[in-house]
């Protein structure tokens, strides 16, 4: 690929040099101007909360740095329409080539398919190419040509496909700069004066840029990835790979790492060392999780924010922020869950399995609208990631063909005993209770009032009661539901008997229930059916190298697709669960 003029490689979720499809490609083209186009504005109620704007700060000044030491810098633009900035670096530095790598969620994909239509009519040449999957959406089909639903079969075709994921590249040995001096950087703001004292605690543990993440990646391999199926489910111990926030950011290639990971695979299986095999089948599955994430967002591209089963928008989940102020807080009562939620507060990080302790916990205990919840992750998660956050959260509502059935409640208690046996997690994030005994640790309401005053506790004042009490929790479910299936039977009723003409389509539209307005969130007020305790709340192919689907509801199941039955629709071997933080 040659000819005049310089390229422009528009960095975005990709901030590294090895395995950089589009950087790759600019540099074999010519003289290269790296750009990144800061526009929050553009994600809506999904622009990145204060954790992820840090660790973009961070990892942009290191990608600049290692870009520096090659030949040239990443120009940075502050923008409220990222096509337009692209438009107007065109016409400032000459450039007749644009590259970029493929981002999968729907404001993205929108966005980038603009971008191309743009800046093709002006004359650019613009390609794109995949650096966030092993394979494409559109490659991983059934043998009648459609997609799946199910992560398992999913997942065993994409192990089963005829090539292999392609080999990571590697870094440029030196980028030719094309000439920049007519758009200078801006200087990007990323976080406020407030802001900083809470991060510079992050720095203590993380230290984001694309070679620490190679170093995350050889410190996992050569440690705790042997024991990974055996240690994977303690909550009060580094068991993970600590991979999912660089993944997210693209410092780190999921093909380097699913490559690196299948050749210590081979190794153990020379070895017949069984421990390891398992290991490393367990962690790919994760791979293939993410994976799966991408490619329901590609093919339903509002599973962000709508169920992906039609009877849940019938479902009435109780609107109430106090609730909600309490999960968010780790005020709830039960020790488990509110360890989690002020670790995530303090830290950015949640082990995966404490993520769906917490996150089922405000689904099916609490009955939080799930949305809520996912937001509340994106907001504070170092690794928020939409596409994953939104496959977790559809898997905790039950919405999944293979996910988890939406009346079970894990018990907190019997759940802390199980991935925190000792309650040494719990202590750590709840020192009202560092006294009490491990026997009580998980369910304090039950202990002596003599052990509960040796350890300094007073229920209702220095830590509370169970804000629900589980039995209760269950019931309320059971008439949930049941309710559910009420509204959507005569939901159905209506439209066959005909009561809905004339008034468009309202059987089917849905309407996403109000951000709690603690989030900062305005959206209007809707006519879901709620339960409300505060009454004052209320993909065409249009190019070779990328396809995009079309916002229409054609990537969605049709009425009678999603109104199956999910009370016979659980299948007995459930998926791996999807709360992904690898």
């Amino acid at each position: 690929m040659s000819g005049g003029g310089c390229s422009i490689v528009w960095f975005r979720r990709d901030l590294r040099l090895e395995d950089n499809p589009a950087l790759a490609a600019g540099v074999r083209a010519g003289s290269v101007i790296a750009v990144f186009i800061w526009a929050p504005e553009e994600e809506g109620y999904y622009c990145p909360g204060r954790v992820s704007r840090w660790w973009i700060k961070k990892s942009l000044a290191h990608l600049d740095s290692s870009l520096k030491k090659l030949g040239t810098s990443l120009i940075t633009k502050r923008s409220n329409d990222s096509v337009s900035s692209l438009l107007q670096l065109v016409k400032s530095t000459g450039a007749t080539r644009v590259f970029f790598n493929h981002l999968y969620d729907p404001i993205s994909l929108v966005r980038d398919n603009r971008a191309k239509e743009t800046l093709s009519a002006e004359g650019v040449s613009v390609c794109s190419f995949n650096a966030d999957l092993l394979y494409e959406p559109w490659e991983v089909i059934d043998d009648e040509g459609r997609p799946f639903s199910t992560f398992s079969d999913f997942w065993e075709k994409c192990l089963t496909m005829p090539y292999d994921p392609e080999a990571p590249l590697l870094p440029p040995k030196r980028i030719i700069s094309g000439d920049a001096s007519r758009c200078p950087s801006d200087n990007l703001v990323f976080e406020s004066e407030l802001e900083k004292g809470s991060n510079a605690l992050l720095a203590r543990a993380w230290s984001p840029g694309w070679s620490n993440a190679d170093k995350a990646l050889t410190t996992f391999i050569n440690g705790p990835l042997i024991e990974y199926s055996k240690n994977r489910s303690k909550a009060d111990s580094a068991t993970t790979s600590f991979l999912s926030p660089r993944l997210h950011f693209g410092e780190v290639s999921v093909r380097k790492v699913f490559h690196r990971i299948r050749t210590k695979q081979t190794l153990w299986a020379n070895e017949g060392n069984k421990a390891g095999e398992e290991s490393v089948n367990l962690f790919l599955k994760s791979i293939g999780l993410r994976e799966f994430s991408r490619y329901m967002s590609f093919y339903h591209p509002y599973s962000h924010e709508r169920p992906l089963l039609g009877q849940l928008k019938y479902f009435p989940w109780l609107v109430d922020e106090g609730y909600f102020k309490a999960w968010r807080q780790g005020r709830t009562g039960y020790p488990l869950v509110d360890a989690g939620m002020r670790e995530l507060w303090a830290t950015g990080w949640l082990h995966d399995r404490i993520r769906v302790v917490v996150s089922s916990f405000s689904v099916k205990v609490l009955q939080l609208p799930w949305t809520w919840g996912m937001k509340y992750f994106w907001d504070t998660l170092l690794d928020a990631d939409l596409e994953s956050d939104a496959l977790g959260w559809q898997f905790i509502t039950g919405t999944l063909p293979d996910g988890c059935e939406f009346l079970g409640i894990d018990n907190p208690q019997f759940e802390g005993y199980k991935f925190d046996p000792n309650g040494e997690y719990v202590r750590r994030w709840l020192p009202e209770l560092v006294r009490l005994p491990t026997e009580w640790i998980h369910h304090p309401w039950d202990a002596p009032e003599s052990v509960l005053q040796a350890a300094g506790i007073e229920l209702g004042s220095n830590y509370p009661f169970p804000i629900v009490e589980i039995v209760a929790a269950k019931e309320r479910l059971e008439e949930a539901l049941s309710q559910m299936w009420q509204l959507e039977a005569a939901a159905r009723s209506a439209i066959e008997n005909g009561m809905e003409e004339g008034h468009g389509d309202s059987t089917d539209e849905f309407v996403p229930i109000a951000f709690p307005q603690a989030m900062h969130m305005e959206m209007e007020a809707n006519n879901v059916p709620v339960r409300n305790n505060n009454p004052t709340i209320t993909a065409i192919r249009r190019y070779e190298d990328q396809i995009v689907p079309s916002m229409s509801s054609s990537f969605f199941r049709n009425e009678d697709e999603t109104s199956v039955d999910i009370r016979n629709s659980v299948v007995d071997s459930r998926a791996e669960v999807p709360i992904i933080s690898m």
